[in-house]
């Protein structure tokens, strides 16, 4: 004889479903145990009065229904409610096999990483905006509807972040950017392309993005009152140093715009020439060689030349990395549950670029 109950898998739980699928209900979350009783909180019979003025009375059965979509509506749109994943690492399969079914994706490793906790710590908010920035040039399409979602939430984070502290404005205006031209192609050709939800979400979303990019484009620097010592009291020497340790010449050319001083160190072709050298090869300086008016080589021109042909390398404070023994991908900080009898010889640093090619089939 069957079991009559409503599901017989059930071990009694309650399952609640988020942007990340089915979480399974905590008791001892306040947020969801208030939820939970005020959705409960219902009689089982209802009378509601339709347009013609008849009264209509619902069974039970019609209660319960009503009781599971409104539980529903209310873990969807309560924000604090809703659980995400606050894991560190991931394990990153590309096969089933008999203790897992099916492969990690793009959008489920950027759901389960705590990408949204990233952006506060300045080691890893330029690797966090770099990703961002890559996936809004080619990957976009290829997240899940929870990650797409997720990640114009992060991005929000990222916006805000920026407008409090005014940390790197630039960055986040070339990820605005990649990511309005994106939409833009997407929007146009919505019957060609893979658009998770409706169409006028995307448009909204891409008004918020025009919005942020004027929001930055009027962001005022807030000038710093401090009497103590500044950076034009150094020495030159450790004002030349400081301009030596910088690797992207955007930065060197904005520092230059502080003080006549920093201009002058900033326009030094010593400085232009190791940082192309640090940079490209050798070979690369042949084919795009710039001389200047005095018959020099005009370093400062070469590297912005070279920057449109090749790719530069990048610095960041922290990055995620990859296990080779155990095909997990982690905080470095945080570690991971490693089998290996020596577990730093398995490590490899995972570039924004690196991240991306890892969950390409």
């Amino acid at each position: 004889m069957p079991f009559l109950g409503q599901d017989w898998r059930s071990p009694g739980w309650r399952w609640v479903k988020t942007e990340d699928g089915w979480k399974r209900c905590e008791p001892f979350s306040p947020a969801l145990k208030d939820g939970n009783n005020q959705l409960n909180d219902i009689s089982h019979t209802v009378i509601l009065t339709g347009d013609d003025e008849d009264e209509e009375i619902y069974s039970t059965e019609d209660c319960e229904f009503a009781a599971k979509k409104r539980k529903k509506d209310h873990f969807r749109n309560n924000a604090d409610s809703q659980c995400f994943y606050r894991e560190k690492w991931i394990y990153v399969h590309k096969e089933s096999t008999r203790e897992r079914h099916g492969y990690c994706t793009l959008g489920e490793a950027f759901n389960r990483l705590d990408f949204s906790s990233a952006i506060q710590d300045i080691r890893r908010f330029n690797y966090v905006v770099k990703l961002l920035q890559l996936i809004a040039k080619s990957q976009l399409t290829s997240l899940s509807g929870a990650a797409q979602k997720n990640y114009f939430n992060i991005l929000d984070k990222i916006v805000r972040k920026v407008m409090e502290d005014q940390y790197n404005p630039r960055l986040i205006k070339d990820l605005l950017q990649d990511l309005s031209s994106t939409l833009c192609i997407l929007i146009r050709g919505v019957g060609k392309s893979v658009l998770v939800g409706n169409i006028n979400i995307w448009i909204c979303r891409l008004e918020t993005i025009l919005l942020w990019q004027q929001q930055l484009k009027n962001l005022q620097m807030n000038k710093q009152v401090n009497n103590g010592l500044t950076l034009s009291d150094l020495p030159l020497h450790m004002l030349n140093n400081i301009l030596y340790r910088f690797s992207d010449g955007w930065d060197i050319i904005t520092l230059g715009q502080v003080t006549p001083t920093l201009y002058m160190l900033s326009e030094d072709r010593q400085l232009w020439k190791k940082l192309c050298q640090y940079h490209f090869a050798e070979k690369q300086f042949c084919r795009h060689l710039i001389p200047s008016e005095k018959g020099h080589i005009d370093w400062k021109l070469m590297y912005f030349a070279l920057q449109k042909y090749y790719p530069i390398k990048e610095q960041y404070g922290d990055t995620l990395h990859f296990c080779r023994h155990c095909s997990i991908l982690f905080w470095k900080d945080t570690g991971h549950p490693c089998t290996a009898s020596d577990p730093n010889t398995c490590l490899m640093p995972v570039s924004p670029q690196h991240f991306i090619d890892l969950f390409k089939f």
